[in-house]
């Protein structure tokens, strides 16, 4: 597979004095239409509001920063109006509605993964916006316009260009957006620092997993989710994703080493990673990381709602599975050195601490 898997940054698409827009591009990251993946940041500033638009991809938002106002409304669906903050995690499907808002001093900063498999262009997102001078209803007829909203023409005019922001725009004023509702948040959002730890190994790391039983709402997305943090100089597992997905990784926090081996036993990666990376591991292939002494953490989607890992060391790892004669046969040693493999890494973990 001739193809380049190096992390990448996102680069700007568009700013204002709101916030800005930021994406991942495909020429960079070949992996992505090579995936069907997309990949961008909000970055909103105190009072910045992102538009109402609606995208062509299914997609999972992750908060990286700050805390603010998530608008949502879904098919035939009510508002929601949902409080979001660092660490919470949003599943958006097809057709769904969005706005969001910060009215704090710090700057709010959502990242967006998602399929690209039905978009427009595969590999980026595609947004609608609502209103604003890129908007929808711009390109139809004050005619077709008027009989839609049943307005006159001066109200349509004045409803459409009235805006003249685009995207992104700040607020000034009084205008008081929908205070959110803790009813519902239930089922929208998931705080991945918040909830039950899925794996926890002292000195190791940490998992929450985003599945279909927490977050029920990635099913219909059709992608699972996990935000893993890795202490200094610990070790993830070499592992693949043995139901056919790829594995999009974003790095949160933190740096460090991962290598990526394919077929022929063929390293196809070897790198350091840091905050603001983002990189894909193809289907199948292995990939394993190493912190640095400050840790690692990452915000990964797999594409599929449901994802199954086989890991490759300690004591759920395949060796394991495998019959003693087996392992002699295949590595071609002999049982005192079978029986030293096997003896290693017998904690139920798919984290390893830095050695003594």
């Amino acid at each position: 597979m001739e193809i380049d898997l190096s992390p990448q940054l996102a680069k700007k698409v568009y700013e204002s004095n709101g916030g800005s827009y930021h994406a991942w591009s495909p020429s960079e990251l070949p992996m992505l239409p090579e995936g069907n993946i997309g990949a961008a940041k909000l970055a909103l500033q105190k009072n910045g509001f992102a538009l109402p638009c609606y995208s062509d991809s299914s997609k999972v938002a992750y908060v990286l920063q700050g805390s603010g106002v998530a608008g949502i409304v879904l098919p035939e669906s009510e508002e929601k109006v949902v409080a979001i903050k660092k660490g919470d995690a949003l599943a958006l499907p097809f057709g769904v509605i969005t706005w969001w808002y910060n009215k704090e001093d710090t700057e709010l900063v959502v990242l967006f993964l998602g399929d690209t498999s039905k978009a427009h262009k595969t590999g980026e997102f595609t947004d609608f916006y609502l209103t604003g001078s890129n908007g929808i209803f711009t390109g139809f007829s004050t005619e077709f316009v008027g009989r839609a909203w049943d307005l006159e023409e001066k109200d349509v005019k004045t409803l459409v260009g009235k805006q003249s922001g685009k995207v992104i725009v700040k607020l000034e004023g009084n205008i008081n957006l929908p205070e959110p509702k803790e009813e519902h948040r239930k089922g929208m959002a998931l705080n991945c620092e918040e909830a039950p730890l899925d794996v926890d190994i002292k000195n190791g790391g940490r998992v929450v997993v985003l599945n279909t039983k927490n977050l029920p709402l990635v099913g219909e997305v059709g992608l699972g989710a996990d935000l893993v943090r890795l202490d200094g100089n610990a070790m993830c597992s070499p592992g693949f994703s043995c139901d056919s997905a790829f594995q999009v990784t974003y790095i949160v926090r933190g740096s460090g080493r991962a290598q990526v081996v394919g077929a022929d036993g063929c390293r196809v990666l070897e790198t350091t990673v840091k905050a603001g990376n983002l990189f894909i591991v193809p289907r199948f292939f292995v990939v394993s990381k190493i912190a640095d002494s400050d840790g690692l953490e990452w915000f990964s989607i797999i594409t599929t709602p449901n994802p199954v890992f086989t890991h490759l060391a300690g004591s759920i790892g395949a060796w394991k599975a495998l019959s003693p004669t087996v392992l002699q046969a295949s590595f071609n040693v002999d049982a005192g050195l079978e029986q030293l493999f096997r003896s290693k890494r017998n904690a139920d973990a798919i984290f390893f601490p830095p050695p003594n």
